[in-house]
């Protein structure tokens, strides 16, 4: 009798001992498009028989949105610092296991500890980068130096812009001589006049990628990412990527497992293979942002770590953006209406 009181248990461990070796062998990736080399997806599963997932977004606030309403299907994300900072807050992340992680060591000690993860318990930056202004210089002849520069009405429709609301809000405050992170309702109202007049002149909002169209020739001009502005140098060096002389910001995007997250040791396993200096590396090769890994920095030609967009020369410190709440609701309200009076 006691050994058929016993089958069943035995029955049901086995069962969820097939289970758990089963989600080892599948990784949940929730990220930003254009941004992971399938080929560094592709060897990881080679390697470790691991399938990797790859879900995007196309906003920082579209992830914060779908990992509040419960969004807990996957089991590592890519935010932005300022996501982080939200998501760490909500205790939405699951503390690393640095144990798993020998490859950390390899990261620059400037972009750990940093203001979104103080205590360096949640997060590992992924790559880094600043936003600036593309400007193709076989059709633009005047200098470009900041943002005045680039919103004039001689170059209405041939301007494209990244379809990020805080972006944009920063970029006009920064006009106003506003920091980025002081984000109110009044500071809003501030930028509302000067963003209107902007939005009159853009041909294109596209995060995704910008480059495109500036490399068809659908406009001359571009405030996108840093990553897509040494693409694009890299492409053709009539592509000029400027920090604009207003203000400027550093993003760092991270890799963190949340909450709930099924395939957490998937997750470590792929955190610490991106850490390789040689993966790393691989991922610069590809999308030539920031590299934090210092490791990997060092597998780079002269001419990558020369590329201006992907390496800037920064001549004052520049800020990351912080976590600004229910603010960021008010953004999107602003950037929706002007879009819809455009």
């Amino acid at each position: 009798m006691k050994l058929l009181r016993i089958l069943p248990l035995l029955v049901l461990a086995a069962v969820f001992a097939t289970v758990a070796r089963a989600a080892d062998k599948e990784l949940n990736l929730y990220a930003w498009s254009e941004y992971i080399p399938q080929s560094v997806l592709d060897d990881f599963t080679k390697e470790t028989g691991i399938k990797v997932n790859y879900e995007t977004f196309a906003s920082g606030e579209e992830m914060l949105a779908k990992l509040l309403a419960g969004g807990s299907r996957y089991d590592l994300i890519q935010p932005p610092d300022y996501i982080a900072e939200a998501l760490i807050k909500n205790k939405l992340l699951i503390a690393l296991d640095y144990k798993k992680l020998p490859n950390f060591k390899n990261l620059l000690p400037e972009f750990t500890k940093m203001p979104h993860d103080p205590e360096q318990k949640f997060t590992i930056p992924y790559m880094a980068g600043t936003v600036g202004i593309v400007v193709n210089t076989e059709k633009i002849k005047e200098p470009v130096t900041g943002y005045k520069d680039l919103f004039q009405k001689k170059y209405k429709d041939r301007i494209v812009v990244l379809d990020d609301g805080r972006e944009l809000v920063v970029a006009a405050l920064y006009t106003l001589g506003i920091g980025l992170n002081d984000i109110t309702p009044a500071n809003l109202e501030k930028a509302r006049p000067v963003l209107a007049d902007w939005f009159k002149l853009i041909k294109l909002f596209d995060s995704d990628s910008p480059k495109t169209a500036l490399l068809n020739g659908d406009v001359d001009l571009g405030l996108v990412w840093g990553g897509e502005g040494a693409i694009l140098w890299n492409e053709d060096k009539k592509f000029q990527y400027i920090l604009p002389s207003e203000g400027a910001h550093l993003f760092v995007d991270i890799l963190a497992i949340p909450k709930g997250a099924r395939n957490q040791v998937a997750a470590h396993k792929f955190l610490d293979y991106i850490l390789r200096p040689e993966v790393s590396a691989a991922i610069s090769e590809e999308f030539p942002y920031t590299n934090p890994n210092g490791e990997a920095r060092k597998l780079l030609k002269p001419e990558q770590l020369a590329n201006p967009a992907s390496y800037p020369k920064i001549v004052k410190k520049l800020d990351t953006f912080r976590h600004i709440g229910e603010s960021s609701t008010l953004i999107d309200e602003l950037v929706t209406d002007l879009k819809n009076a455009k």
